[in-house]
């Protein structure tokens, strides 16, 4: 079941990072279906996080995407290379998201494959960020695009995986160091015990 406008126009975006965890990323691209359970989720919240796009309230062609009401893609190259894909939350102009980090490979797993230019299944597929995006076929061209609608490329669902509060573990954001005080803030969050998450030993950010 495909989540629901009422899941992402929650104001806790913390609670939403969490209650991402067990869900399943899903896209369509030319009818070629890829999935994967997310696993990984990093929260960011205007105006009071430093860690932000939107710190401040800050508009810009790339951030007003994330003062869309809650439901829609923000997706945005890094470094020039990773497509980061993250979730706008909360009603419209307060700016929440979160991105997701690291996913489980469940579907079209030879097309993951092939997009990374692997020839076996290992956490290094998509655990990161930018990895993940790569093998699910996401780019900036899938940037604000409504997650709730069935006619969508890509979409967020409910597939019944349980995952316990004492299950979900958290500690700070990769990648954030110059937000001074924020840098401390334990938003992000993972399964415990899952192989594909993005920081664990010998799986590279």
């Amino acid at each position: 079941m495909i989540l629901s406008k009422s899941f992402y126009l929650r104001t806790d975006v913390l609670q939403i990072a969490q209650d991402l965890l067990g869900k399943v990323l899903v896209t369509n691209l030319d009818g070629t279906v890829t999935a994967a359970k997310i696993v990984e989720t990093e929260a960011y919240r205007a105006p009071d996080d430093k860690a932000c796009h939107a710190y401040n309230n800050r508009r810009t062609a790339r951030t007003e995407t994330m003062f869309r009401e809650g439901g829609r893609s923000y997706v945005y190259l890094c470094y020039g290379i990773h497509h980061l894909f993250n979730v706008v939350t909360a009603p419209a102009e307060m700016a929440h998201a979160v991105l997701i980090r690291g996913v489980e490979p469940l579907e079209g797993i030879e097309t993951m494959l092939e997009r990374r230019k692997f020839s076996k299944l290992k956490p290094q597929l998509s655990a990161g960020p930018g990895t993940l995006s790569k093998a699910l076929g996401i780019t900036s061209a899938l940037n604000d695009v409504d997650l709730t609608s069935v006619k969508s490329p890509i979409w967020i669902e409910d597939r019944g995986f349980s995952i316990s509060r004492k299950g979900i573990k958290k500690g700070k954001r990769i990648g954030v160091d110059y937000a001074e005080e924020c840098v401390e803030w334990q938003w992000r969050f993972w399964i415990d015990g899952s192989e594909w998450v993005s920081l664990r030993s010998g799986i590279k950010k």
